[in-house]
Formats: structure tokens, sequence, C-alpha cells
């Protein structure tokens, strides 16, 4: 095939260029012959490590040995990220639902015809598959996130998880997460002090976000929820979001936030050094400890 070794060419027009050459073939022929031969239509596939992390596979096994630890003690293990944001309106959505006719939506999508932007931060359980979702109207910021998970805890984890006061957070380590980002360990101190929890944060190496268990456990049957359907206001995505379920027991809550939370690119010293934060001795830039203040644990 001179060197090319996946082509787009239809059976028939395979069977045409055979046909010039003086071959006689049907297209299931044709087919049957490129099967014995090993071919088969072909997808991409995204393997290829963009970014690599020479020491993943360690930080892979300390956040799978603290995330057991932590399920057999019977504390609160969450999984948490930001999905993708949705432009609020009569827009086209991927996706197909079974419907009587067509459903017709705006030819373009262009943002000035929306209402807004919906900003889902969702928290997962994993003991528990259960997840919660807290829908923004403004910015993705590490002060919204923390309210996700401030809210989730108000809602759910106090009462299923009482008398914990400890907390596991698995994040990735960029966006509003980002473990560079002073904001988000600021807001885990506020998060802790209200709450009196410790709070051990693991963050997923660079590049390997896509293994952080939320994706697929919760933002993917979301999407297949709502596939095919315009999310033509908040009520509707908060709607779709509620009644996600997956025949292995997922279920999941949601929230409308329509509160503003101000993109912060800056923090003050004095909230800097307010932090009671311990690094771990494993990958520290990835896994760090934040402790209350006024409580009976503290840093070693």
């Amino acid at each position: 095939m001179s060197g090319l070794k996946w082509t787009h060419r239809s059976l028939r027009k395979i069977q045409r260029a055979l046909r010039r050459r003086g071959i006689r073939l049907t297209p299931p022929t044709v087919a049957r012959l490129l099967r014995q031969l090993g071919f088969s239509l072909r997808t991409n596939r995204k393997r290829v490590a963009g970014i690599r992390d020479l020491d993943r596979d360690r930080q892979y096994r300390y956040l799978t040995r603290l995330r057991r630890l932590y399920i057999t003690l019977g504390l609160p293990v969450i999984s948490v990220d930001t999905k993708k944001k949705e432009l609020v309106g009569n827009f086209k959505n991927a996706g197909r639902c079974w419907r009587r006719r067509d459903r017709d939506v705006l030819d373009h999508d262009y943002p000035s015809w929306a209402l807004g932007r919906a900003i889902p931060v969702g928290v997962y359980d994993l003991a528990h598959d259960d997840g919660f979702v807290l829908v923004g109207t403004f910015h993705d910021t590490p002060a919204f996130t923390a309210a996700a998970i401030r809210r989730w805890w108000l809602d759910v984890g106090r009462r299923r998880y009482a008398g914990a006061r400890r907390l596991l957070i698995e994040a990735d380590g960029g966006g509003a997460t980002d473990r560079r980002k002073w904001g988000w360990k600021v807001a885990l101190q506020g998060l802790a002090d209200e709450f009196g929890l410790v709070i051990a944060m693991t963050h997923y190496p660079p590049g390997a976000s896509k293994w952080n268990p939320i994706e697929h456990r919760l933002f993917g049957p979301i999407s297949a929820n709502w596939a095919g359907e315009p999310l033509v206001s908040y009520e509707t995505i908060v709607k779709y979001i509620r009644t996600t379920g997956t025949e292995t027991g997922l279920r999941c809550r949601a929230r409308l936030d329509t509160k503003e939370y101000p993109i912060e690119h800056r923090v003050a010293p004095e909230a800097k050094a307010r932090l009671r934060i311990q690094r771990r001795s494993i990958r520290p830039e990835l896994n760090y400890t934040i402790y209350p203040h006024g409580h009976v644990a503290s840093p070693k």
C-alpha cells in the first residue's frame, strides 16, 4: 500500500481500484479479505503523553494506599473537579435522544446569545458511589470549589460521616485546585477551621487528570443523561444532574449557586502566614495536610 497503512477509502472505492488492476471482487469480499489481513477501521487513541512525570507511579501508589486506609477506617474520601463549562440557552448539545421529530436549535453557539455560563463543580464520594454538583454562574475559582466541598459536607458529609475529623481530597494539579495556587490552600484552611477537619490533600500528577475517579464515574453519566438535550436554563441543568444514575447505584445531588466568586490574583501575606500546612515526605509538592486552628491535631 506504498507505506499508507490506514485509508479513508470505502469498500466500493477499493473495489473500483482493484478492478482497474484486473481484479474483480464484491465489496463484502473486500471487507472479508481486509479482516483476514488484520485491517479494520481505526480511530485515534490518546496514548502518547505530552507531559511526562518521571515519578508518576510513586504518586499513584501513595494515593491508592492513602485512599484505602481512609475508606477502611470509615473516613470520607472525595474526588473533586470542575466539569466542562456549558453555555445556557437553546444551543446544540452533542448526542441523541428519543423524540418524534428533530428539535430546532440556534445555528451558532455565540456566547453573547447565551443566558449565561454554567460551571458545574463536582464532589464524588468514592466509598458510597454518590455525587454532588454545585452549579455556579460566574467564575471557576478556588473559593467556589471550596464552597462546593462545604455545601457537600453540610448536606451529606457531616451526617454520613458523623464524628469524622479527617477528610481526604483527590484533585487535579491544575485549574481551580492548582497545587501551586495559594488561593486554593487558603480556601482549604477556611474549611478546616470552620468544621475542625484535618484535610489531607493529594493531587494527580501532571498529564494524569483523566484518571481522577470523578471524570468517568460522575461526569460521564451526567453527560450521557443530558445528551441531545439543549440546556436552555439553569433549572434544566440542575434537573438533569439530579436525575443522573447508573445501574451500579450512582445517585447525584445538585444545587444552583448564584453567588459571585471574584477572581483573586493575589493572596495577602497575612492569609499565607495563617496556613497550618504540613507537606508529606512523598512528593511534597503534590501531597500535604491542612490543620485547623485550635484543634488538637497539629503538624508533627
